[in-house]
Formats: structure tokens, C-alpha cells, sequence
């Protein structure tokens, strides 16, 4: 599957690599159901490829994991090649499956959900809230009490 933020193209390939279709879907939880379903109206799907298992397509990649399907991460393939043939998500999406079939693609995707992802989670609200303490004592803008201003503004 070759991803990108708004929309994943996928390819289905036979298992002696025939193209057997290609497919664009929204990136979304109902594009990725509509992408399975899909992929699963062709054949048993046990492996996919998906190029971006950790940007666009991680959402993707949790979903099929979750699904039983075994995701590998594909390598964006070399650019003098894809210069070459030009750029195509079909094709890309196809080569990412070619990759798997091969065997090419032996990484599998990560499931997000082990201690580094805890830790990762754990970082990312710490970075928050010192980025939000800091934007928050920057700013001059909120007038301080100070006792000059309670003798000043205080009810008889």
C-alpha cells in the first residue's frame, strides 16, 4: 500500500504476482474497513506491505494488525527508478506488494502498543505541558496582583 495523508492506494497481487486490482480509499477507519473488505472479496489475505508504518500509514498498519493480517514496512523504493517509470501510487502500491511477495520486505510494522509506545505517549505529554508552562509564563499580557492593586481596587 503506498500512503499518503488524505488517501492509501492498494494492490492486490495473485500469489505468482498478477496485478489482480488496484484501489484507492480515504484514509479513515471506514476507508481502511472499505480497503480490507476489498482486498478480502479477491482471496485470504495473510501479508500486507505498507510503505509509512510509522507517518501516514501507522493508523492503517494498527488496523490490519488488529485484523490478523501480518503487516510488513516497505521501503520507499529507489528514486532513479521511480524517475525511470515515473511516479504512480498504483505502481508504488504494487511494488510494495511485489515486496512482500518477494520477501524483500522482512520488517514487520510495529503494533504500537508495547513500553515504547507508553514511553513515547509519556514524552509527548511532558513536551506539552513544559511547552504550555513556558508560552504561559512568556506572556506579559495577564495583569499580576500585586498588593498596590488590592488596596487600589478593594470595596470600602
Amino acid at each position: 500500500m503506498d500512503t499518503h495523508r488524505d488517501a492509501h492506494v492498494a494492490a492486490v497481487l495473485s500469489l505468482v504476482g498478477d496485478v489482480i486490482g488496484t484501489k484507492e480509499f480515504p484514509a479513515s477507519a471506514a476507508g481502511y474497513r472499505d480497503l480490507l473488505g476489498w482486498a478480502r472479496a479477491s482471496g485470504m489475505v495473510r501479508r500486507a506491505g505498507v510503505e509509512g508504518t510509522g507517518s501516514f500509514g501507522a493508523a492503517l498498519s494498527r488496523y490490519l494488525l488488529a485484523q490478523g493480517v501480518d503487516v510488513f514496512d516497505v521501503n520507499r523504493f529507489d528514486r532513479a527508478d521511480r524517475r525511470r517509470r515515473g511516479k504512480s501510487e498504483p505502481l508504488d502500491a504494487e511494488n510494495a506488494a511485489r515486496a512482500v511477495l518477494s520477501g524483500r520486505a522482512r520488517v514487520q510494522a510495529k503494533t504500537g502498543d508495547g513500553p515504547v509506545e507508553i514511553a513515547r505517549m509519556y514524552k509527548l505529554a511532558k513536551d506539552s505541558a513544559v511547552k504550555a508552562r513556558t508560552q504561559a509564563s512568556a506572556c506579559r499580557c495577564v495583569p499580576m496582583k500585586t498588593s498596590s492593586w488590592r488596596t487600589s481596587h478593594t470595596r470600602s
